[in-house]
């Protein structure tokens, strides 16, 4: 999925399609709680359902200039809540999946809550 939204936003879409799953979704309300995408909304495809994801642009530059996986099937990441990495100095987010759900590092540590780290993204 993050793999689609940096392919569309290099492509200058408006919006792409993703299957759906719960993980992307609640990876998506961070991404639109801080204002990285306009939103997204559930559709069919086919006999399946997926995610349609609105891209956001500022001034004609995409708002997510790198989004990146870090946690990977071969080599999971995890941290606790105060080692929780900073993306170039607080301008970026880091999204982590946590026992209280899926949150960005600052609410992870306002929380006080650590866990698998899934992407970063400024």
């Amino acid at each position: 999925m993050l793999t689609r939204i940096r392919n569309g936003q290099q492509a200058r879409k408006d919006s792409v399609v993703s299957p759906a799953s719960k993980l992307r979704a609640r990876v998506l309300d961070v991404l639109q709680r801080e204002g990285y995408i306009r939103g997204y909304r559930e559709e069919k495809l086919g006999d399946h359902a997926g995610l349609r994801i609105e891209l956001k642009y500022f001034e004609g530059q995409p708002a997510i200039q790198h989004v990146s996986r870090v946690s990977r099937p071969g080599r999971r990441v995890y941290s606790g809540a105060q080692e929780l990495p900073r993306v170039r100095n607080g301008l970026g987010i880091t999204i982590v999946s946590t026992p209280k759900g899926v949150l960005s590092d600052a609410e992870a540590r306002t929380q006080n809550v650590g866990g698998e780290v899934l992407a970063e993204v400024f």
